[in-house]
Parts: C-alpha cells; sequence; structure tokens
C-alpha cells in the first residue's frame, strides 16, 4: 500500500494519508462549541496549500475540452488545493511531510501557502523535517503581514473535545468536532504515540492543525483508518522537540518488481542537513530515495539469483520447451509454484490504416503492446520518430482525458520531455522515451523495441517522483520479455538496413532474398537455402524468427529457435517453410517433451520424412543433425518441415523437403 502522496513508499497497516486534491476558496464553518472569538485568528493562522495548474498543455484532442461544464471554482482558479497547513510564530510553518512531499518532480509547480484572501506565498526554507514522523517545519519566501499563530499546547488532556482543523475535501477550511480518545504507538518502533481523535477529516486535511478545546494547538493532522471513525494526529510536541538543522529519513520500505511475489523489506536510514531552499531539499530527499531504490533492488535480486530466470529449477521447463511463435510479446514471470512461464497475452487489438494495427495486453502495473507499422508509414520516420509512434497508439483511444464525466480522447501526447536507449541482458536496443500527462501529473515511460513490422512495447504511467523507480524497474524487466521478430521479407529489406535497430544476435544472423529465385538463412547454429520451386519468393512472404532463450553450453543465450517463413500474409494461407530447432530435455521434466525428443531421435512419425494429411493442409517433416563425433549422441537436433494447402503426392511433397535439405547443415552440437 502506498502511504505517501508523491513521495516515498512505506506501510502503515490500515492507516490512510489525508492528502487530497481540490480547488477551494477560504471558507469556515464553526463548531458549536468553539468561543467564537477564537475563529479570526485560527483563520489568520491557517492555510491550503497549493500547486499551480500548468499553464501548457503539450497534449491533443479529438475535441476541445467542456471545461464550461466544470463547477465555477474548479474551472476559474489557477490553483490545485491539495492539503493545509498552518503558523506556529513568526515565519514559522508546519504541515505533513506527505503533503510537501506532492512536489518532488511535480508537474504542476512547487506547493505554496494560500490564506483565506486568495494570497499566495511561495516556501522558503525548510527547517525541520521528519519522514518516519510525517511533518515539516519551514519559513516563507515572503510571510504575510502580522504574525497571527496559533497557541500551543504540548501536553494536552485525553477525553477533551478537539477541532479537526483543515481544507476537508478541498471546499475550503472548515472546522469539525470530536473527542482526542486514545494515544497508539506507532507501528515501526513505538518510538513515540499518535494521537486518536473522532473530529471528521477528510483527503484535504492532511497537515492541518487539530486544536483543543481552549483553540490550542495540540497535534497535526495526517490520517485515518480505514476501517473506524477514528482518526490521527503527530503530537505538536513531537514536532516542537524534534532536531532543527536536519531532515531525517528514518522508516521501513518495501521494494517488488513485477516478475515475482518476493518482497525486499528494509529501512531506509538517512539525513541531510537543513535550512535549505525548497529546490535543494527535493533535490537531496530524492538522491537519497534513489539511492535507496538502487539498494533494493540489488538486494532483492541478489536475494533471488539462484532462481532467478534462466537460473534454478523453475526455469527449466521453459528453457527445453519447444519454440513458442507469438505475434504479441508476453513477460517472463515466476509463478508461486516457483515456475517460469510467459504472461500477458493480447487482450485487445485496434485496427490502423494502410494494414497496421496496435494489439494491446498487460502484466500487473506494465502495460504490453504490439505496434505494427502502418504500409503507408516510411520506416525511417517509424523508427526515428517517438512522437509519430505514440501518436498511432493514441490513434486507438487508449489515452483519454475525463472531464466533467465526459471522456474526450487524446490524439497525441507530443514530444517525449526525455529518451535515451538501453540495452538490456541480451543487448536488444530499446528506445526509451518519457511523456508528461499534466493534467494528471502523470508520466507514460515506454520502452519500445524495434521489430521487422514495427515494435513492441513496455509501457507503465507513473508519478513524476517515481519516474526512477519505474525506470529501475522497466530496465530489469525489459530482459525479461519474450518476443518473436516477424515482418514480411519487404519489411525485413527495411529492419536489415538498420544495423543500429537489431540486436546482437544479427551479428551471427544472415538472411538474403532475392524474390522469385532464392531465400538464405545462417548463423552460427545453422544454415539452409532453398530455391522459388519450393515455395514462391515474394516481397510479401511473412518471416517469423522465433527467438527464445536456452542454455549454450551451459550459459543462458536469447538466439533463434525457430524459423519460419509464410508463403503469403493472408490469414487462411498455411503455406509454410519452417525450420525448428530441439534439445535433449533433462530428466524429470514433463512426459510430452521426453516423448517427443525420443521421436525425433529414432525419426519416428511425424519426423519420418513421409507426407501427411492434417486439417486440409499437407505437411512433412524431416530430422536433420549435426555432424556428431562418432559414437556421441546429439543433444540438439532440427526439423525441416513442408507444408501446403491441398492433397499432394508423396513424391512431390519429399522433393520440395529434398530440395530444402539439400544445402542444410546444422553447426552446433
Amino acid at each position: 500500500m502506498r502511504t505517501w502522496c508523491g513521495g516515498a513508499t512505506r506501510r502503515l497497516g490500515m492507516l490512510v494519508l489525508l492528502c487530497g486534491l481540490g480547488l477551494a476558496g477560504m471558507s469556515t464553518a464553526r463548531a458549536a462549541s468553539l468561543d467564537p472569538a477564537l475563529l479570526p485568528k485560527i483563520q489568520a493562522a491557517t492555510f491550503e496549500v497549493v500547486q499551480a495548474k500548468p499553464a501548457v498543455d503539450p497534449l491533443s484532442y479529438e475535441r476541445p475540452l467542456p471545461l464550461e461544464l466544470l463547477p465555477y471554482q474548479e474551472r476559474t482558479d489557477k490553483y490545485y488545493s491539495i492539503g493545509t497547513a498552518f503558523a506556529i510564530g513568526h515565519n514559522r510553518y508546519v504541515t505533513a511531510a506527505h503533503v510537501l512531499l506532492a512536489g518532488v518532480d511535480s508537474l504542476w509547480g512547487p506547493p505554496q501557502l494560500r490564506d483565506a484572501a486568495g494570497r499566495v506565498y511561495p516556501i522558503g526554507k525548510i527547517e525541520k523535517f521528519s519522514l518516519g514522523k510525517d511533518f515539516v517545519v519551514f519559513s516563507l519566501a515572503q510571510p504575510p503581514a502580522g504574525d497571527a499563530a496559533l497557541e500551543l499546547d504540548a501536553s494536552p488532556a485525553l477525553n477533551q473535545v478537539v477541532y479537526a482543523v483543515g481544507n476537508a475535501l478541498g471546499t475550503g477550511v472548515v472546522i469539525r468536532d470530536g473527542l482526542y480518545t486514545s494515544d497508539t504507538p506507532e507501528q515501526q518502533d513505538g518510538a513515540w504515540k499518535w494521537m486518536r481523535f473522532s473530529a471528521a477529516a477528510s483527503p484535504g486535511n492532511s497537515g492541518g492543525p487539530l486544536l483543543g478545546k481552549d483553540g490550542k494547538l495540540i497535534g497535526v493532522v495526517l490520517m485515518k483508518s480505514a476501517n473506524e471513525n477514528l482518526n490521527y494526529a503527530l503530537p505538536i510536541r513531537e514536532v516542537l522537540d524534534a532536531p532543527a538543522g536536519k531532515a531525517v529519513m528514518d522508516t521501513r520500505v518495501t521494494y517488488q518488481i513485477d516478475l515475482f511475489d518476493t518482497v525486499q523489506n528494509d529501512r531506509l536510514k538517512a539525513q541531510f542537513a537543513l535550512p535549505v531552499g525548497l529546490g535543494d531539499f527535493y533535490r537531496e530527499y530524492q538522491a537519497r530515495m534513489d539511492a535507496n531504490s538502487d539498494t533494493q533492488l540489488k538486494a532483492l535480486l541478489a536475494k533471488e539469483s539462484a532462481n532467478l530466470f534462466p537460473n534454478g529449477a523453475g526455469s527449466a521447463r521453459l528453457l527445453h520447451q519447444q519454440t513458442q511463435l507469438d505475434g504479441f510479446p508476453t513477460l517472463i514471470v515466476r509463478g508461486t509454484d516457483g515456475e517460469w512461464r510467459r504472461a500477458g497475452g493480447q487482450a485487445q487489438r485496434f485496427a490502423l490504416d494502410g494494414n497496421g494495427y496496435v494489439a494491446t495486453g498487460g502484466v500487473a502495473r506494465n502495460g504490453l503492446v504490439r505496434l505494427r507499422r502502418p504500409d503507408g508509414v516510411a520506416a525511417a520516420t517509424f523508427y526515428g520518430d517517438a512522437k509519430s509512434r505514440m501518436d498511432l497508439l493514441a490513434r486507438t483511444g487508449m489515452f483519454q482525458r475525463e472531464v466533467a464525466g465526459e471522456k474526450v480522447k487524446i490524439t497525441s501526447l507530443g514530444k517525449p520531455v526525455r529518451e535515451s536507449t538501453r540495452l538490456d541482458r541480451w543487448q536488444r536496443p530499446w528506445h526509451v522515451g518519457v511523456w508528461t500527462l499534466p493534467y494528471a501529473n502523470a508520466l507514460v515511460v515506454a520502452y519500445t523495441l524495434p521489430v521487422p513490422d514495427g515494435s513492441v512495447m513496455l509501457v507503465r504511467f507513473t508519478p513524476p517522483s517515481h519516474e526512477y523507480d519505474s525506470m529501475l524497474d522497466l530496465d530489469e524487466m525489459s530482459s525479461f520479455v519474450h518476443v518473436t521478430y516477424q515482418g514480411t521479407l519487404a519489411q525485413w529489406k527495411d529492419f536489415l538496413a538498420h544495423p543500429a535497430l537489431q540486436p546482437a544476435a544479427f551479428k551471427n544472423i544472415h538472411i538474403g532474398f532475392d524474390y522469385d529465385r532464392r531465400f538464405s538463412y545462417a548463423s552460427q547454429r545453422l544454415r539452409f537455402a532453398y530455391p522459388s520451386a519450393v515455395q514462391a519468393i515474394k516481397p510479401d512472404n511473412l518471416l517469423w524468427l522465433g527467438f527464445r532463450f536456452f542454455l549454450d553450453d551451459g550459459k543462458p543465450v536469447w538466439d533463434v529457435g525457430d524459423v519460419n517463413v509464410w508463403k503469403d500474409t493472408a490469414s487462411d494461407d498455411h503455406n509454410n517453410v519452417n525450420v525448428q530447432r530441439y534439445v535433449a530435455p533433462p530428466p524429470g521434466l514433463d512426459d510430452d517433451l521426453s516423448s517427443r525428443w525420443r521421436k525425433l531421435s529414432a525419426r519416428e512419425y511425424p519426423y519420418n520424412g513421409v507426407a501427411r494429411y492434417e486439417n486440409d493442409l499437407m505437411k512433412i517433416n524431416v530430422v536433420v543433425a549435426p555432424a556428431a563425433p562418432a559414437g556421441q549422441p546429439s543433444t540438439v537436433l532440427y526439423t525441416a518441415f513442408y507444408g501446403t494447402v491441398g492433397t499432394q503426392p508423396q513424391a512431390d511433397m519429399k522433393g520440395k523437403l529434398d530440395l530444402l535439405t539439400k544445402d542444410m547443415q546444422v553447426t552446433e552440437h
């Protein structure tokens, strides 16, 4: 459970922080028993915490946004209201740490204070800060005139009437009464006690004052229980007694990656010197959070190293299964049974002009996308322009903005604000792009892998403050993406002309084709060629390279396990040539793997070079073995396959197969 709004991550049982968004002027609702004479002073010392609405929107929409349907205050206010703050002395103010942290890398600008008259005051310096206790003390760059401040009571009595003051639900500062019922130890170490009270508190109350029966400040309102009508405040004495001149970060942290269920639990302990300006504070804070994320991910991966794919017994089945040809990318994840498997199949498909399409699916927090390049889009434009690729995704309507209950399609995210290239473990080049969604204070992070017919993508939406964490995750997860390289021969021609788009594995792969004459494939494992007499060689032949993960001399590699050439891209054309790799399975795996290997080794049906008729298709297979030393059985075998629609004589089928295997050589053992 995420418990900081826009900041760190920690667990507090069923407690829910009272951060929230809203748009508000300053109005005061009076609790019946509070002395009315105190209200002006309380109002003068209590402020909204606001952030400026983005001045520029880089997004394009299918139609004008219906902003006129929003409530008047919401559509005319230049600020978002995110919490509450209050004065405890001359130019000394307090709010919740998680309210201040909402400004870390925010697209809405830094938090500021707004008074009842609508005047806005930028934050000056951060004086005290505690991540664990969730408070911050700060000054303003230019404080308001006068010294309005709340009177303090550091030793309040239990069971008294109390008043929660704050910008509840972003509708203005209100005062609501209840009882100070009990104290309860904080959950991490019991180092202090939370105040529990029954006065109503809502999103927007975070950072506001909790007042005693006589209107004196006794605590900072921070969170509520999800299961009972009790809210939580930090006693004001904890703020007053905290050491000046330092920011203290001491809290439990958790780290998890969407590949397996294991959670890394640890304790973040760090500090840095204060006072500093707000910008410097954010940089110091984020640097420590990012360093902690690095540490936690490394620790998590180290803990799992013995069973992290492709290591461990749970990887064996996936490493030895028959190569899977799949037009949609999948993510290799570990199930609760300890087995690694592919997850995240296609959920939706959207047609684009020019035979293009977008297919979408997902695993956990991550979107999976396959984008087929439309015929009318030049390869150089498609591969070289991240905006154009993302605009194709936007055409599907997958990005929408809701305004006043109406959903408006976003037609373009504009240009990415950051771009880079990332090589994964298998030396596959991912293009990394980051786009902003200012209205939602969110980012779209997309990792894009070029493939012959377009690209495959890992996509995640994330708060700006979590960009570093998200990219750490995606850097690691990109190595676990299973993808088939597919495209027409015309598309392969464009792809092969751009070496920078190709994984390192292509240094050992040579694909050649001369339309109407000859197709050839050569790698460090296999070479073969066939003439048009086997299958017509045309620009719209569909070539699939079934890349997969397997062990080579005990070392994990990512390489081709299946070469498949379809005669045509038409869905009803099943004519194809196929060459597939098989490896001897270790003992103890599925019976079907062992049975298949026995048939291959003995050249039994259907791997005996005899044509068969199945499902309106003539098929014929034969085994091709490496030139292994005499007396040593092969641990790697290949099959050559030819299939064609309709019935054909055995002699014709065998003749085609002989042409396919005539120059075929297996060069691995």
